[in-house]
């Protein structure tokens, strides 16, 4: 379904709207809704899945104002609102994690488990968020100057990825399908908007997070991992999962396990 939000279109895509309780998933950059489709199969949940500014069938506006981290968390509010999502389990992957932990920062009280996927928040260092932000606009830059395809070749193959390598033709395939319908403006914008070095970091907000949070690392992906142990560290209710010969994209490179770690915190609501 689309929906508008403040003059922007936002697409979302729910499965086993009969079951309870509701997930919501956000996915990473690059992604869209079709992300969780297979993770929709292996639940016993209603999933929700929202495209972010800029991605997938939700619109990409030229004014990067659109794509700032507080833009994107109300916009979130009042889709909630507007769907009636008062009480939620909140999933985020990577960029979608950031996106998550953010809004679950600003609107706690709708939460009842919040699921972090190689998720960071942000970087700490002044220093290290204008690093950041300078790469991001140069790679912003080069999306719109070299175009969709040149810039998925080169992202599919940035050592984050690596492992997915391993993983059958047509899964990768399918990676690469969801990645060439987005738009260069979308991901560019996203880029400078709400990207690690744009939004705002969240280190010293993480102990007040009182509902339940289960950090999700793959082994393989040691910057991740290590964020995740000293996230773990800051939260109060916090559990930390590593999965043994998985990168960055749990959900794609072994999906039952993450799926199982998925429906073990359904339990705890």
């Amino acid at each position: 379904m689309v929906t508008e939000i403040n003059g922007v279109k936002v697409y979302v895509r729910s499965w086993n709207d009969h079951l309870s309780p509701t997930l919501v998933c956000l996915h990473g950059f690059t992604g869209s809704a079709s992300t969780w489709q297979q993770l929709a199969a292996e639940v016993q949940a209603r999933v929700v899945a929202v495209d972010l500014i800029g991605h997938g069938l939700t619109d990409a506006p030229d004014d990067v104002v659109h794509y700032t981290m507080d833009a994107q968390v109300e916009l979130l509010e009042k889709l909630f609102d507007q769907l009636n999502l008062h009480s939620i389990v909140l999933l985020g992957y990577s960029l979608g994690g950031r996106v998550a932990l953010s809004y679950a920062v600003r609107y706690p009280t709708r939460i009842q488990q919040l699921i972090l996927e190689s998720a960071s928040p942000g970087l700490v260092q002044e220093s290290e968020r204008n690093a950041r932000q300078e790469a991001d606009n140069q790679l912003a830059q080069g999306i719109e100057q070299n175009g969709l395809i040149t810039f998925v070749n080169h992202w599919e193959n940035i050592p984050l990825f690596a492992s997915q390598k391993q993983l059958p033709k047509a899964v990768q395939q399918a990676v690469r399908e969801e990645r060439l319908q987005q738009r260069e403006k979308g991901l560019a914008n996203s880029l400078r908007g709400m990207g690690t070095g744009a939004m705002p970091q969240l280190w010293d907000k993480l102990n007040e997070l009182k509902m339940p949070v289960t950090l999700i690392t793959g082994q393989l992906d040691t910057k991740f991992v290590a964020i995740a142990e000293r996230m773990q560290e800051r939260i109060p209710q916090a559990k930390h999962r590593t999965i043994a010969d998985a990168g960055h994209a749990i959900h794609v490179e072994n999906l039952a396990e993450f799926a199982t770690i998925v429906k073990e915190a359904f339990q705890e609501i």
